[in-house]
Protein backbone atom coordinates (compact mmCIF):
# COMPACT_ATOMS: atom_id res chain seq x y z
CA UNK A 1 0.00 0.00 0.00
CA UNK A 2 2.64 2.24 1.04
CA UNK A 3 4.24 1.78 -2.40
CA UNK A 4 1.30 2.59 -4.54
CA UNK A 5 0.69 5.96 -2.46
CA UNK A 6 4.24 6.94 -2.98
CA UNK A 7 4.39 6.16 -6.65
CA UNK A 8 0.76 8.63 -6.50
CA UNK A 9 2.60 11.05 -4.26
CA UNK A 10 5.46 11.38 -7.10
CA UNK A 11 2.82 11.64 -9.95
CA UNK A 12 0.54 14.02 -8.31
CA UNK A 13 2.27 15.61 -4.89
CA UNK A 14 -0.96 14.82 -3.00
CA UNK A 15 0.84 14.66 0.34
CA UNK A 16 2.17 18.29 -0.14
CA UNK A 17 -1.46 19.46 -0.91
CA UNK A 18 -3.27 17.72 1.93
CA UNK A 19 -0.45 19.00 3.79
CA UNK A 20 -1.00 22.49 3.09
CA UNK A 21 -4.58 22.11 3.54
CA UNK A 22 -5.13 20.51 6.78
CA UNK A 23 -2.13 22.44 8.62
CA UNK A 24 -2.71 25.78 8.68
CA UNK A 25 -1.80 27.48 11.42
CA UNK A 26 -4.69 28.66 13.74
CA UNK A 27 -3.77 31.44 15.68
CA UNK A 28 -5.14 31.26 19.07
CA UNK A 29 -6.28 27.99 18.15
CA UNK A 30 -9.50 26.10 17.08
CA UNK A 31 -12.99 28.01 17.59
CA UNK A 32 -16.55 28.08 16.87
CA UNK A 33 -16.70 31.22 14.93
CA UNK A 34 -14.35 30.58 12.61
CA UNK A 35 -16.56 28.38 11.44
CA UNK A 36 -18.68 30.37 8.91
CA UNK A 37 -16.50 30.34 5.85
CA UNK A 38 -16.16 26.45 5.69
CA UNK A 39 -20.19 26.16 6.10
CA UNK A 40 -20.54 28.61 3.03
CA UNK A 41 -18.03 26.22 0.99
CA UNK A 42 -20.08 23.07 1.99
CA UNK A 43 -23.29 25.01 1.23
CA UNK A 44 -21.93 25.74 -2.24
CA UNK A 45 -20.70 22.64 -2.77
CA UNK A 46 -24.50 21.53 -2.12
CA UNK A 47 -25.19 23.44 -4.82
CA UNK A 48 -23.47 22.78 -7.28
CA UNK A 49 -23.69 18.50 -6.77
CA UNK A 50 -28.10 19.53 -6.80
CA UNK A 51 -28.22 21.90 -9.57
CA UNK A 52 -26.15 19.21 -11.95
CA UNK A 53 -28.38 16.12 -11.04
CA UNK A 54 -31.55 19.04 -11.75
CA UNK A 55 -30.21 20.10 -14.87
CA UNK A 56 -30.86 16.64 -16.05
CA UNK A 57 -34.26 16.31 -15.95
CA UNK A 58 -34.60 20.15 -16.21
CA UNK A 59 -35.76 21.37 -19.74
CA UNK A 60 -35.52 24.95 -20.21
CA UNK A 61 -38.10 26.60 -22.41
CA UNK A 62 -41.16 28.58 -22.20
CA UNK A 63 -43.83 25.38 -22.65
CA UNK A 64 -41.54 23.09 -21.02
CA UNK A 65 -40.10 24.66 -18.10
CA UNK A 66 -42.92 24.13 -15.31
CA UNK A 67 -43.59 20.57 -17.03
CA UNK A 68 -39.90 19.37 -16.15
CA UNK A 69 -40.34 20.53 -12.72
CA UNK A 70 -43.65 18.99 -12.38
CA UNK A 71 -41.76 15.94 -13.16
CA UNK A 72 -38.93 16.25 -11.11
CA UNK A 73 -40.83 17.03 -7.88
CA UNK A 74 -43.65 14.35 -8.18
CA UNK A 75 -42.48 11.82 -10.71
CA UNK A 76 -39.16 11.59 -10.73
CA UNK A 77 -37.74 9.42 -7.83
CA UNK A 78 -36.54 11.45 -4.54
CA UNK A 79 -37.02 14.43 -7.18
CA UNK A 80 -38.93 16.44 -4.14
CA UNK A 81 -35.70 15.63 -2.13
CA UNK A 82 -33.38 17.11 -4.14
CA UNK A 83 -35.34 20.14 -5.16
CA UNK A 84 -35.96 21.21 -1.57
CA UNK A 85 -32.51 20.67 -0.56
CA UNK A 86 -31.47 23.20 -3.48
CA UNK A 87 -34.03 25.45 -2.66
CA UNK A 88 -33.23 25.55 1.09
CA UNK A 89 -30.00 25.78 0.85
CA UNK A 90 -30.08 28.93 -1.07
CA UNK A 91 -32.18 30.65 1.80
CA UNK A 92 -29.90 29.35 4.48
CA UNK A 93 -26.58 30.35 2.14
CA UNK A 94 -27.82 33.78 2.60
CA UNK A 95 -28.44 34.28 5.91
CA UNK A 96 -24.27 31.74 5.94
CA UNK A 97 -23.16 34.84 4.11
CA UNK A 98 -24.60 37.34 5.88
CA UNK A 99 -23.42 35.95 9.41
CA UNK A 100 -19.85 35.84 7.53
CA UNK A 101 -19.51 39.20 6.62
CA UNK A 102 -20.58 40.26 10.18
CA UNK A 103 -17.88 38.55 11.58
CA UNK A 104 -15.32 39.79 9.37
CA UNK A 105 -16.29 43.44 10.09
CA UNK A 106 -16.54 43.08 13.86
CA UNK A 107 -13.44 41.04 13.73
CA UNK A 108 -11.96 43.84 11.46
CA UNK A 109 -11.15 40.76 9.12
CA UNK A 110 -11.17 43.42 6.24
CA UNK A 111 -8.01 45.48 7.39
CA UNK A 112 -4.99 45.85 5.60
CA UNK A 113 -3.72 43.33 3.79
CA UNK A 114 -6.87 41.88 3.01
CA UNK A 115 -8.45 44.31 1.33
CA UNK A 116 -8.77 42.39 -1.43
CA UNK A 117 -10.03 39.35 -0.26
CA UNK A 118 -12.39 41.63 1.61
CA UNK A 119 -13.84 42.81 -1.82
CA UNK A 120 -13.50 39.57 -3.24
CA UNK A 121 -16.06 38.13 -0.56
CA UNK A 122 -18.21 41.22 -1.09
CA UNK A 123 -18.24 40.04 -5.33
CA UNK A 124 -19.33 36.55 -3.91
CA UNK A 125 -22.41 38.00 -2.05
CA UNK A 126 -23.67 40.00 -4.81
CA UNK A 127 -23.13 36.87 -7.17
CA UNK A 128 -25.12 34.94 -4.35
CA UNK A 129 -27.70 37.30 -4.25
CA UNK A 130 -27.94 36.79 -8.19
CA UNK A 131 -27.98 33.18 -8.19
CA UNK A 132 -31.04 33.58 -6.17
CA UNK A 133 -32.92 36.45 -8.51
CA UNK A 134 -32.08 34.09 -11.42
CA UNK A 135 -32.96 30.70 -9.74
CA UNK A 136 -36.65 32.00 -8.83
CA UNK A 137 -37.66 32.13 -12.38
CA UNK A 138 -36.88 28.76 -13.26
CA UNK A 139 -40.01 26.55 -12.39
CA UNK A 140 -41.49 29.00 -14.66
CA UNK A 141 -44.81 28.69 -12.12
CA UNK A 142 -46.65 32.02 -11.49
CA UNK A 143 -45.02 33.15 -8.11
CA UNK A 144 -41.72 33.28 -9.64
CA UNK A 145 -42.80 34.61 -13.05
CA UNK A 146 -44.95 37.62 -11.78
CA UNK A 147 -42.07 38.37 -8.60
CA UNK A 148 -39.01 38.00 -11.28
CA UNK A 149 -41.24 40.60 -13.35
CA UNK A 150 -41.54 43.05 -10.77
CA UNK A 151 -37.80 42.91 -9.96
CA UNK A 152 -36.86 43.42 -13.56
CA UNK A 153 -38.88 46.01 -14.08
CA UNK A 154 -36.40 47.91 -11.71
CA UNK A 155 -33.63 47.58 -14.68
CA UNK A 156 -36.11 50.39 -16.67
CA UNK A 157 -35.83 53.35 -14.12
CA UNK A 158 -31.73 53.07 -14.56
CA UNK A 159 -31.62 56.36 -16.10
CA UNK A 160 -30.58 56.71 -20.04
CA UNK A 161 -29.98 52.88 -20.20
CA UNK A 162 -33.09 51.98 -18.41
CA UNK A 163 -34.89 50.48 -20.94
CA UNK A 164 -32.26 48.95 -22.67
CA UNK A 165 -30.81 47.40 -20.24
CA UNK A 166 -34.32 45.81 -19.45
CA UNK A 167 -35.00 44.88 -23.07
CA UNK A 168 -31.17 42.89 -22.71
CA UNK A 169 -32.27 40.97 -19.56
CA UNK A 170 -35.82 39.95 -20.61
CA UNK A 171 -34.51 38.93 -24.10
CA UNK A 172 -36.97 41.10 -25.98
CA UNK A 173 -40.14 43.61 -25.33
CA UNK A 174 -42.08 41.05 -23.65
CA UNK A 175 -40.82 38.31 -21.02
CA UNK A 176 -41.05 35.08 -22.78
CA UNK A 177 -39.33 31.72 -23.82
CA UNK A 178 -35.93 34.27 -23.91
CA UNK A 179 -36.00 35.49 -20.66
CA UNK A 180 -35.95 31.87 -19.21
CA UNK A 181 -33.21 30.50 -21.30
CA UNK A 182 -31.27 34.11 -20.50
CA UNK A 183 -31.74 33.65 -16.82
CA UNK A 184 -30.74 29.76 -17.04
CA UNK A 185 -27.63 30.62 -19.17
CA UNK A 186 -27.06 32.67 -16.19
CA UNK A 187 -28.24 30.71 -13.46
CA UNK A 188 -26.40 27.68 -14.47
CA UNK A 189 -23.47 28.93 -16.30
CA UNK A 190 -22.08 32.00 -16.03
CA UNK A 191 -22.79 32.80 -12.13
CA UNK A 192 -21.33 29.89 -11.24
CA UNK A 193 -18.09 30.36 -13.55
CA UNK A 194 -18.07 33.43 -11.52
CA UNK A 195 -18.51 32.25 -8.18
CA UNK A 196 -15.94 29.13 -8.67
CA UNK A 197 -13.34 31.95 -10.06
CA UNK A 198 -13.58 34.71 -6.92
CA UNK A 199 -13.80 31.63 -4.51
CA UNK A 200 -11.04 30.15 -5.66
CA UNK A 201 -8.95 34.14 -5.24
CA UNK A 202 -10.88 34.27 -2.05
CA UNK A 203 -9.72 30.90 -0.18
CA UNK A 204 -6.08 31.71 -1.86
CA UNK A 205 -5.83 35.17 -0.68
CA UNK A 206 -7.35 33.82 2.79
CA UNK A 207 -4.89 30.97 3.29
CA UNK A 208 -2.01 33.50 2.49
CA UNK A 209 -2.87 36.22 5.07
CA UNK A 210 -4.43 33.49 7.29
CA UNK A 211 -6.72 33.88 9.95
CA UNK A 212 -7.31 37.33 11.62
CA UNK A 213 -7.42 36.05 15.38
CA UNK A 214 -9.73 37.99 18.34
CA UNK A 215 -7.23 37.41 21.33
CA UNK A 216 -4.91 34.90 19.77
CA UNK A 217 -2.64 34.70 22.89
CA UNK A 218 -5.41 34.03 25.12
CA UNK A 219 -4.98 29.95 23.84
CA UNK A 220 -1.77 28.26 21.96
CA UNK A 221 -2.14 28.31 18.40
CA UNK A 222 -3.06 25.20 16.62
CA UNK A 223 -3.08 22.99 13.05
CA UNK A 224 -6.70 23.23 11.39
CA UNK A 225 -6.66 19.85 11.81
CA UNK A 226 -7.86 17.92 13.51
CA UNK A 227 -9.97 20.62 15.95
CA UNK A 228 -11.01 23.00 13.75
CA UNK A 229 -12.04 20.50 11.38
CA UNK A 230 -14.06 18.50 13.85
CA UNK A 231 -15.83 22.07 14.74
CA UNK A 232 -16.38 23.09 10.86
CA UNK A 233 -17.55 19.36 10.60
CA UNK A 234 -20.26 19.33 13.28
CA UNK A 235 -21.15 22.97 11.88
CA UNK A 236 -21.86 21.79 8.41
CA UNK A 237 -23.60 18.58 9.68
CA UNK A 238 -26.07 21.25 11.85
CA UNK A 239 -26.49 23.14 8.31
CA UNK A 240 -27.53 19.90 6.67
CA UNK A 241 -29.99 19.31 9.55
CA UNK A 242 -31.56 22.23 9.50
CA UNK A 243 -31.90 21.95 5.63
CA UNK A 244 -33.41 18.80 6.05
CA UNK A 245 -36.05 20.18 8.32
CA UNK A 246 -36.81 22.79 6.09
CA UNK A 247 -37.51 19.63 3.51
CA UNK A 248 -39.14 17.68 5.66
CA UNK A 249 -41.43 20.52 7.75
CA UNK A 250 -44.77 19.81 6.12
CA UNK A 251 -44.57 16.02 7.23
CA UNK A 252 -43.19 16.68 10.72
CA UNK A 253 -45.98 18.79 11.52
CA UNK A 254 -48.60 17.49 9.25
CA UNK A 255 -49.23 20.81 7.23
CA UNK A 256 -50.87 19.13 4.19
CA UNK A 257 -47.64 20.96 2.44
CA UNK A 258 -46.02 19.15 -0.33
CA UNK A 259 -42.40 18.15 0.89
CA UNK A 260 -39.66 19.81 -0.65
CA UNK A 261 -40.03 23.48 -2.36
CA UNK A 262 -43.15 24.94 -3.59
CA UNK A 263 -44.64 24.69 -6.87
CA UNK A 264 -46.86 26.79 -8.00
CA UNK A 265 -49.91 26.70 -11.00
CA UNK A 266 -47.80 27.36 -14.16
CA UNK A 267 -46.73 30.98 -15.70
CA UNK A 268 -49.54 32.29 -16.91
CA UNK A 269 -48.86 36.03 -18.42
CA UNK A 270 -53.13 36.45 -19.41
CA UNK A 271 -54.00 36.17 -15.71
CA UNK A 272 -53.38 38.57 -13.22
CA UNK A 273 -51.47 37.52 -9.74
CA UNK A 274 -51.84 39.20 -6.62
CA UNK A 275 -50.32 36.56 -4.63
CA UNK A 276 -46.29 37.60 -6.12
CA UNK A 277 -43.20 37.98 -3.59
CA UNK A 278 -40.17 37.46 -3.85
CA UNK A 279 -38.39 35.07 -1.30
CA UNK A 280 -37.74 36.27 2.14
CA UNK A 281 -34.47 37.26 1.71
CA UNK A 282 -35.31 39.73 -1.04
CA UNK A 283 -39.03 40.92 1.20
CA UNK A 284 -36.52 43.90 3.15
CA UNK A 285 -36.25 45.70 -0.35
CA UNK A 286 -39.75 45.12 -1.32
CA UNK A 287 -40.99 46.52 1.91
CA UNK A 288 -38.25 49.46 0.81
CA UNK A 289 -39.62 50.40 -2.06
CA UNK A 290 -42.88 51.00 -0.62
CA UNK A 291 -41.45 54.31 1.15
CA UNK A 292 -40.74 56.00 -2.41
CA UNK A 293 -43.32 56.69 -4.80
CA UNK A 294 -44.26 59.79 -7.56
CA UNK A 295 -41.18 59.12 -9.48
CA UNK A 296 -39.33 58.54 -6.64
CA UNK A 297 -38.70 54.64 -7.02
CA UNK A 298 -34.95 55.49 -8.47
CA UNK A 299 -33.83 56.38 -4.95
CA UNK A 300 -35.04 53.41 -3.03
CA UNK A 301 -34.56 50.74 -5.98
CA UNK A 302 -30.72 52.20 -7.57
CA UNK A 303 -29.56 55.39 -5.73
CA UNK A 304 -29.86 54.42 -1.73
CA UNK A 305 -28.83 50.71 -2.12
CA UNK A 306 -25.94 51.61 -4.44
CA UNK A 307 -24.53 54.35 -2.37
CA UNK A 308 -24.74 51.71 0.63
CA UNK A 309 -22.82 49.11 -1.55
CA UNK A 310 -20.11 52.19 -2.01
CA UNK A 311 -19.52 52.11 1.86
CA UNK A 312 -19.63 48.87 1.90
CA UNK A 313 -16.90 48.29 -0.35
CA UNK A 314 -15.03 51.40 1.43
CA UNK A 315 -14.84 49.60 4.62
CA UNK A 316 -11.48 48.44 4.29
CA UNK A 317 -10.41 52.04 3.88
CA UNK A 318 -12.77 53.53 6.41
CA UNK A 319 -11.33 51.28 9.11
CA UNK A 320 -7.92 52.20 9.17
CA UNK A 321 -8.94 54.22 11.98
CA UNK A 322 -10.82 52.77 14.75
CA UNK A 323 -12.84 55.10 15.08
CA UNK A 324 -13.79 54.30 11.26
CA UNK A 325 -13.69 50.82 12.46
CA UNK A 326 -16.29 51.59 14.56
CA UNK A 327 -18.15 53.45 12.09
CA UNK A 328 -18.39 50.21 10.12
CA UNK A 329 -19.53 48.02 13.05
CA UNK A 330 -22.64 50.20 13.68
CA UNK A 331 -23.04 50.56 10.29
CA UNK A 332 -23.64 46.95 9.43
CA UNK A 333 -25.38 46.41 12.51
CA UNK A 334 -27.85 49.04 11.94
CA UNK A 335 -28.22 47.67 8.13
CA UNK A 336 -28.60 43.95 9.46
CA UNK A 337 -31.52 45.65 12.08
CA UNK A 338 -33.12 47.94 9.37
CA UNK A 339 -33.46 44.56 6.88
CA UNK A 340 -34.90 42.11 9.52
CA UNK A 341 -37.32 44.87 10.54
CA UNK A 342 -38.33 45.74 6.90
CA UNK A 343 -38.74 42.09 6.50
CA UNK A 344 -41.23 41.59 9.41
CA UNK A 345 -43.33 44.90 8.31
CA UNK A 346 -43.39 43.07 5.30
CA UNK A 347 -44.91 39.85 6.52
CA UNK A 348 -46.93 41.53 9.13
CA UNK A 349 -48.25 44.16 6.12
CA UNK A 350 -49.33 40.80 4.28
CA UNK A 351 -51.17 39.03 6.92
CA UNK A 352 -53.32 42.04 7.38
CA UNK A 353 -53.90 42.67 3.71
CA UNK A 354 -57.35 40.71 3.03
CA UNK A 355 -57.11 41.12 -0.92
CA UNK A 356 -53.54 39.44 -0.59
CA UNK A 357 -54.62 36.54 1.81
CA UNK A 358 -57.61 35.91 -0.59
CA UNK A 359 -54.87 35.76 -3.85
CA UNK A 360 -52.42 33.32 -2.02
CA UNK A 361 -55.64 31.17 -1.46
CA UNK A 362 -56.41 31.34 -4.44
CA UNK A 363 -52.78 30.38 -5.69
CA UNK A 364 -52.70 27.59 -3.67
CA UNK A 365 -55.79 26.51 -4.71
CA UNK A 366 -54.65 26.20 -8.26
CA UNK A 367 -51.01 24.97 -7.30
CA UNK A 368 -53.34 21.72 -6.23
CA UNK A 369 -55.31 22.29 -9.27
CA UNK A 370 -52.69 21.83 -12.08
CA UNK A 371 -51.58 18.66 -9.74
CA UNK A 372 -54.53 16.88 -10.39
CA UNK A 373 -55.40 17.77 -13.70
CA UNK A 374 -51.73 16.62 -14.78
CA UNK A 375 -51.99 13.67 -13.49
CA UNK A 376 -52.67 10.39 -15.54
CA UNK A 377 -54.96 9.49 -17.71
CA UNK A 378 -55.04 13.12 -18.33
CA UNK A 379 -51.68 14.11 -18.46
CA UNK A 380 -50.20 17.87 -19.80
CA UNK A 381 -51.48 18.17 -22.84
CA UNK A 382 -48.50 19.12 -25.92
CA UNK A 383 -49.76 22.74 -25.84
CA UNK A 384 -48.13 22.84 -21.70
CA UNK A 385 -49.73 22.56 -18.73
CA UNK A 386 -50.85 26.38 -19.03
CA UNK A 387 -53.56 25.26 -21.05
CA UNK A 388 -55.07 22.61 -18.01
CA UNK A 389 -56.19 25.98 -16.22
CA UNK A 390 -57.27 27.58 -18.66
CA UNK A 391 -59.43 25.08 -19.75
CA UNK A 392 -60.66 24.33 -16.40
CA UNK A 393 -64.51 25.08 -15.64
CA UNK A 394 -62.93 24.77 -11.43
CA UNK A 395 -60.50 27.44 -12.40
CA UNK A 396 -61.70 30.14 -14.45
CA UNK A 397 -65.58 29.55 -13.69
CA UNK A 398 -65.45 31.67 -10.14
CA UNK A 399 -62.75 34.18 -12.01
CA UNK A 400 -65.40 34.65 -14.91
CA UNK A 401 -68.37 34.58 -12.31
CA UNK A 402 -66.59 37.11 -10.41
CA UNK A 403 -66.31 39.27 -12.94
CA UNK A 404 -69.47 39.17 -14.54
CA UNK A 405 -71.93 37.65 -12.45
CA UNK A 406 -71.02 39.15 -9.02
CA UNK A 407 -72.84 42.16 -9.43
CA UNK A 408 -76.41 40.95 -8.64
CA UNK A 409 -75.25 37.21 -8.33
CA UNK A 410 -73.85 35.20 -5.11
CA UNK A 411 -72.49 32.13 -5.15
CA UNK A 412 -72.94 30.35 -1.90
CA UNK A 413 -72.66 34.24 -0.36
CA UNK A 414 -69.76 35.49 -1.88
CA UNK A 415 -68.73 36.79 -5.73
CA UNK A 416 -67.23 33.08 -6.69
CA UNK A 417 -63.36 33.28 -5.51
CA UNK A 418 -64.29 33.74 -1.98
CA UNK A 419 -64.80 37.49 -1.25
CA UNK A 420 -67.97 38.93 -0.08
CA UNK A 421 -68.93 42.68 -1.86
CA UNK A 422 -70.19 45.24 -0.09
CA UNK A 423 -73.72 45.43 -2.20
CA UNK A 424 -76.57 43.25 -1.28
CA UNK A 425 -77.45 41.08 -4.35
CA UNK A 426 -80.21 41.70 -6.48
CA UNK A 427 -80.64 38.21 -7.93
CA UNK A 428 -80.63 34.12 -6.85
CA UNK A 429 -77.78 32.47 -5.23
CA UNK A 430 -76.61 30.09 -7.74
CA UNK A 431 -74.87 27.40 -5.76
CA UNK A 432 -76.37 24.09 -6.60
CA UNK A 433 -78.60 25.43 -9.51
CA UNK A 434 -81.02 23.46 -10.67
CA UNK A 435 -80.28 20.80 -8.14
CA UNK A 436 -82.89 19.31 -5.86
CA UNK A 437 -81.89 21.13 -2.62
CA UNK A 438 -81.91 24.63 -4.54
CA UNK A 439 -85.13 23.70 -6.69
CA UNK A 440 -86.90 22.66 -2.94
CA UNK A 441 -86.16 26.27 -1.64
CA UNK A 442 -87.18 27.62 -4.82
CA UNK A 443 -90.61 26.35 -3.90
CA UNK A 444 -90.38 27.10 -0.26
CA UNK A 445 -92.77 29.95 0.44
CA UNK A 446 -90.76 31.40 3.43
CA UNK A 447 -87.69 31.10 1.01
CA UNK A 448 -88.84 32.26 -2.58
CA UNK A 449 -89.39 35.70 -0.91
CA UNK A 450 -85.37 36.36 0.12
CA UNK A 451 -82.40 37.69 -1.31
CA UNK A 452 -81.52 33.86 -2.09
CA UNK A 453 -83.77 33.53 -4.66
CA UNK A 454 -86.18 36.43 -6.43
CA UNK A 455 -85.97 39.11 -3.30
CA UNK A 456 -83.77 41.23 -5.26
CA UNK A 457 -85.81 40.64 -8.58
CA UNK A 458 -88.88 42.22 -10.08
CA UNK A 459 -90.02 38.08 -10.03
CA UNK A 460 -90.58 38.89 -5.96
CA UNK A 461 -94.01 39.95 -6.80
CA UNK A 462 -94.51 37.79 -9.60
CA UNK A 463 -96.92 35.08 -10.66
CA UNK A 464 -94.49 31.98 -9.54
CA UNK A 465 -93.76 33.74 -6.05
CA UNK A 466 -97.59 33.97 -5.65
CA UNK A 467 -98.05 30.65 -6.74
CA UNK A 468 -95.62 29.59 -4.32
CA UNK A 469 -96.94 31.45 -1.60
CA UNK A 470 -100.77 30.95 -1.85
CA UNK A 471 -100.97 27.70 -3.13
CA UNK A 472 -97.88 25.34 -2.56
CA UNK A 473 -98.11 27.08 1.00
CA UNK A 474 -101.56 24.80 1.89
CA UNK A 475 -100.56 21.88 -0.06
CA UNK A 476 -101.90 18.59 1.91
CA UNK A 477 -99.19 15.62 2.40
CA UNK A 478 -100.45 14.05 -0.86
CA UNK A 479 -99.77 17.05 -2.65
CA UNK A 480 -96.38 18.03 -1.20
CA UNK A 481 -95.31 14.38 -1.73
CA UNK A 482 -96.33 15.04 -5.73
CA UNK A 483 -93.79 18.50 -5.41
CA UNK A 484 -91.55 16.19 -4.19
CA UNK A 485 -91.69 14.12 -7.40
CA UNK A 486 -92.05 17.23 -9.65
CA UNK A 487 -88.54 18.66 -7.96
CA UNK A 488 -86.69 14.81 -8.08
CA UNK A 489 -87.76 15.45 -12.19
CA UNK A 490 -87.04 18.48 -13.07
CA UNK A 491 -83.73 18.32 -11.61
CA UNK A 492 -83.06 15.00 -12.78
CA UNK A 493 -83.07 17.35 -16.34
CA UNK A 494 -80.38 19.17 -15.57
CA UNK A 495 -78.05 15.46 -15.72
CA UNK A 496 -75.63 16.93 -12.70
CA UNK A 497 -72.98 14.97 -12.15
CA UNK A 498 -73.28 15.40 -8.49
CA UNK A 499 -76.77 14.04 -8.38
CA UNK A 500 -76.12 11.05 -10.87
CA UNK A 501 -76.42 8.26 -7.81
CA UNK A 502 -79.39 9.76 -6.65
CA UNK A 503 -81.18 10.33 -10.12
CA UNK A 504 -79.86 6.06 -10.90
CA UNK A 505 -82.12 5.35 -7.65
CA UNK A 506 -85.18 7.22 -7.92
CA UNK A 507 -85.85 6.56 -11.57
CA UNK A 508 -89.20 5.90 -10.89
CA UNK A 509 -90.39 9.01 -8.81
CA UNK A 510 -88.61 10.71 -11.42
CA UNK A 511 -91.27 8.79 -14.18
CA UNK A 512 -93.95 10.05 -12.46
CA UNK A 513 -92.54 13.56 -11.37
CA UNK A 514 -92.41 13.85 -14.80
CA UNK A 515 -95.86 13.17 -15.83
CA UNK A 516 -96.84 15.03 -12.66
CA UNK A 517 -95.60 18.28 -13.86
CA UNK A 518 -98.35 18.46 -16.64
CA UNK A 519 -101.55 17.94 -13.96
CA UNK A 520 -103.91 20.53 -12.54
CA UNK A 521 -102.58 19.90 -9.10
CA UNK A 522 -99.25 20.97 -9.90
CA UNK A 523 -100.12 23.52 -12.50
CA UNK A 524 -96.45 24.28 -13.82
CA UNK A 525 -97.57 23.59 -17.47
CA UNK A 526 -99.67 26.74 -17.24
CA UNK A 527 -96.41 29.08 -17.57
CA UNK A 528 -93.72 26.83 -18.66
CA UNK A 529 -93.23 24.56 -21.75
CA UNK A 530 -92.56 20.85 -20.87
CA UNK A 531 -91.69 18.76 -23.84
CA UNK A 532 -94.45 19.26 -25.79
CA UNK A 533 -97.12 21.12 -23.23
CA UNK A 534 -97.86 24.69 -23.19
CA UNK A 535 -97.31 25.94 -26.91
CA UNK A 536 -97.58 29.37 -25.15
CA UNK A 537 -95.44 29.67 -22.04
CA UNK A 538 -94.67 32.49 -20.27
CA UNK A 539 -91.99 31.07 -18.26
CA UNK A 540 -88.88 29.49 -19.29
CA UNK A 541 -89.01 26.77 -20.88
CA UNK A 542 -88.62 23.45 -18.06
CA UNK A 543 -87.12 20.98 -21.19
CA UNK A 544 -83.90 20.40 -20.06
CA UNK A 545 -83.86 22.29 -17.42
CA UNK A 546 -80.14 23.05 -16.28
CA UNK A 547 -78.75 21.04 -18.41
CA UNK A 548 -75.45 22.17 -20.00
CA UNK A 549 -76.88 23.27 -23.14
CA UNK A 550 -79.75 25.23 -21.86
CA UNK A 551 -77.26 27.09 -19.33
CA UNK A 552 -75.28 27.73 -22.30
CA UNK A 553 -78.19 29.27 -24.14
CA UNK A 554 -79.75 30.90 -20.89
CA UNK A 555 -76.21 32.95 -19.98
CA UNK A 556 -75.77 33.48 -23.57
CA UNK A 557 -79.09 35.11 -24.66
CA UNK A 558 -81.77 35.14 -21.35
CA UNK A 559 -84.19 37.35 -23.39
CA UNK A 560 -84.49 34.91 -25.82
CA UNK A 561 -88.37 33.12 -25.85
CA UNK A 562 -87.31 29.70 -24.92
CA UNK A 563 -86.01 31.94 -21.38
CA UNK A 564 -87.62 35.10 -19.96
CA UNK A 565 -88.14 37.08 -23.08
CA UNK A 566 -89.29 40.69 -22.44
CA UNK A 567 -90.03 40.05 -18.87
CA UNK A 568 -86.15 39.40 -18.71
CA UNK A 569 -84.59 41.31 -15.17
CA UNK A 570 -81.22 43.55 -16.47
CA UNK A 571 -79.60 40.37 -17.58
CA UNK A 572 -77.68 40.91 -20.00
CA UNK A 573 -76.78 38.49 -23.60
CA UNK A 574 -73.59 37.66 -22.55
CA UNK A 575 -72.84 35.90 -26.34
CA UNK A 576 -73.92 39.12 -28.31
CA UNK A 577 -70.60 40.69 -26.83
CA UNK A 578 -69.16 40.34 -23.27
CA UNK A 579 -68.16 36.66 -23.47
CA UNK A 580 -66.62 34.08 -25.99
CA UNK A 581 -68.45 30.47 -26.34
CA UNK A 582 -65.96 29.19 -24.39
CA UNK A 583 -66.24 31.45 -21.86
CA UNK A 584 -69.57 31.13 -21.29
CA UNK A 585 -68.88 27.19 -21.51
CA UNK A 586 -66.52 27.15 -18.60
CA UNK A 587 -68.86 29.47 -16.52
CA UNK A 588 -71.73 26.63 -17.22
CA UNK A 589 -69.48 23.59 -16.24
CA UNK A 590 -68.21 25.74 -13.17
CA UNK A 591 -72.07 26.06 -11.89
CA UNK A 592 -73.12 22.70 -12.77
CA UNK A 593 -70.16 21.06 -11.18
CA UNK A 594 -68.80 19.80 -14.15
CA UNK A 595 -65.19 19.85 -13.31
CA UNK A 596 -64.65 16.27 -11.50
Amino acid sequence: MKALLDWLDQRTGYRRIVRYTLYENIPGGARWRYVWGSTLVFTLTIQVITGIFLWMAYSPSSQTAWESVYYIQHEMTGGWLLRGIHHFTASVMNVLLVLHLMQVVIDGAYRAPREMNFWFGLGLFLLVLALSLTGYLLPWDQKGYWATKVATNIAAIVPWIGPMLQRLVVGGADYGHHTLTRFFALHAGVLPAAVVVLLVWHIFLFRRHGITAKDPKRRPDEYFWPDQVLKDAVACLAVMAAILFLVLRPWLFGTGEDLGAELGAPADPSETYSAARPEWYFLFLFEFLKFFSGGTEIWGAIIIPGLILGVIFLMPIIGRWQLGHLFNVGLSVSLLAGAILLTYLAITHDQRNTSYQVAVQEARRNAVRVRALARPPRGIPLTGAVNLLRDDPLTQGPKLFSKNCAGCHRYDGHDGTGAKPAEEPTAADLKGFASREWLSGLMDPSRIPTLHYFGGTKFKDGRMARFVARDVAKYSPENKEKLRKVVVALSAEAKLKSQYAADKQDSQAIDEGRTLIATEDMRCTECHKFYQHDEDPTGPDLTGYGSRQWLIDCIGDPGHARFYGKRNDRMPAFAQDRLDARSISLLADWLRGDWY
